[in-house]
């Protein structure tokens, strides 16, 4: 394997936002505010793509929903966390939480759609699906840093 150049290793590098294709923008920032206190920072609309675009920011966290109304639906096997590993991509964004089962219980008396909750060697995950069907996973890391 390659060794990195000096200014790949010491160039900074950070998440910046995660990008999701949503069947209605207006829902959506709803819901990823109700659930999960995410803020509108600005909309726009793209001519090039085209598609409605907005950007959410929770703290240091952006998301980024487009609205395209030619975009195909999600998949049936892409709304399991199981199944949706077994084709190649991007499978989820995954967001770390003090306590998952006491976040999930949160969610769930809001009418959040829970795939699971499961205790697993050294962490504790859960799965949602956003009001699109979208996967995303809620750890626990065992030394809680977030």
């Amino acid at each position: 394997m390659p060794t990195p150049t000096a200014l790949a290793q010491s160039c900074e590098i950070r998440f910046h936002h995660g990008a999701i294709s949503v069947p209605d923008l207006a829902a959506s920032i709803v819901w990823w505010h109700d659930m999960l206190g995410f803020e509108l920072e600005w909309s726009t609309y793209m001519d090039v793509i085209p598609a409605k675009l907005a950007f959410l920011r929770r703290g240091d966290l952006r998301i980024e929903l487009f609205e395209c109304p030619t975009a195909a639906p999600l998949p049936p096997e892409r709304r399991d966390p199981d199944s949706d590993a077994r084709t190649h991509g991007t499978k989820h964004m995954c967001f770390a939480v003090k306590d998952v089962h006491a976040f999930i219980d949160d969610l769930k008396s809001r009418g959040a759609d829970i795939v699971f909750v499961k205790d697993v060697p050294n962490n504790t995950v859960a799965y949602i699906r956003d009001n699109a069907g979208n996967l995303f996973e809620f750890c626990q890391p065992p030394d809680s840093r977030l």
